[in-house]
């Protein structure tokens, strides 16, 4: 292992990348497979309330249904809806003009936090990164080893080590990301992931396409 010589200022930002790459929190406890009743409706003015993180969408400006989604990328049933139900949404509503999606993060854990930073580095590509990471968490979410495991699937992306390693030690965007995610808890009310938000109406849990769809096709 190589040695590496930290002053006092880079003292907290090795503890934070550290905490990031091998610790393990409660994963599981805030993930739920199955949708619940739907709770009241939160003020859309209040949900679209810009963060400091640049707001990830797919779909039209003037879609008629914005589905905001809070998602965790050690979440199994996250995982499952963005393999399974998220292509046929975006090819039935969201490339259709009917649905506009905000994709937000609620990470439950360590890993999920730097997943997620991973994919927001990725810039332009921040779709494709995610994408990757639900397709392939079985390779680097429950595994000993998340730092080599993260850091392949980065390569895959076009992150160099340099790259992925300044990545995951910038101390801002982990603040930010850490914002979002205290936003939908303390404000938005989550209480666990997937949550969604259909024209400000929440929904906790994983959702297929079916009730994702009469949800959808009752508003127009």
């Amino acid at each position: 292992m190589m040695a590496i010589a930290i002053g006092r200022r880079g003292a907290s930002r090795f503890a934070a990348v550290c905490a990031l790459l091998f610790a393990l929190g409660g994963m599981d406890a805030a993930n739920r497979g199955h949708a619940e009743t739907a709770g009241a409706a939160t003020e859309m003015e209040t949900l679209l309330q810009p963060g400091a993180l640049e707001e990830k969408v797919l779909g039209a400006a003037d879609s008629p249904v914005t589905i905001v989604e809070y998602a965790s990328m050690t979440c199994g049933h996250c995982a499952r809806f963005h393999t399974e139900t998220l292509p046929k949404l975006k090819t039935r509503y969201i490339d259709t003009g009917k649905v506009r999606y905000v994709m937000r993060s609620l990470p439950t854990d360590p890993r999920a936090e730097a997943g997620l930073l991973l994919a927001y580095c990725a810039g332009d590509k921040y779709f494709a990164m995610s994408d990757l990471l639900y397709k392939q968490q079985e390779n680097w979410a429950r595994v000993p080893d998340a730092r080599s495991a993260l850091l392949k699937i980065a390569r895959m992306a076009g992150f160099s080590q340099e790259s992925f390693e300044a990545c995951l030690t910038d101390r801002q965007l982990l603040d930010d990301v850490r914002l979002m995610r205290d936003r939908g808890l303390e404000q938005l009310g989550i209480t666990a992931a997937p949550t969604f938000f259909i024209n400000g109406v929440k929904h906790t849990g994983a959702m297929s396409i079916d009730e994702m769809s009469a949800i959808i096709d009752g508003m127009h």
